[in-house]
């Protein structure tokens, strides 16, 4: 459905600027609790506004629901899905 070289530009952009730092001290998280299903939804938006803006490809225009998964183990997990 879209672009998958654009895709992993774009996740590769968004967590760049989260590689080995304190989540908990970076402005952008200031005050909030960087939980997993946080960090998904934040994921997501990212994703969700690239979509919107076409950097997905002409066809990541009509997404109309994105699902982001993060695995912390292979026992524990946090999603966050909505529309786009």
């Amino acid at each position: 459905v879209v672009d998958i070289g654009a895709a992993l530009d774009v996740l590769a952009d968004t967590l760049k600027a989260l590689k080995y730092k304190n989540l908990d001290e970076l402005p952008q998280f200031k005050g909030k609790l960087t939980t997993t299903e946080f960090l998904c939804h934040y994921v997501f938006e990212a994703i969700s506004k690239a979509a919107r803006n076409g950097a997905l490809g002409e066809d990541g225009k009509g997404l109309t629901k994105i699902k982001v998964t993060l695995h912390e183990t292979d026992l524990a997990r946090a999603w966050f899905e909505g529309p786009v």
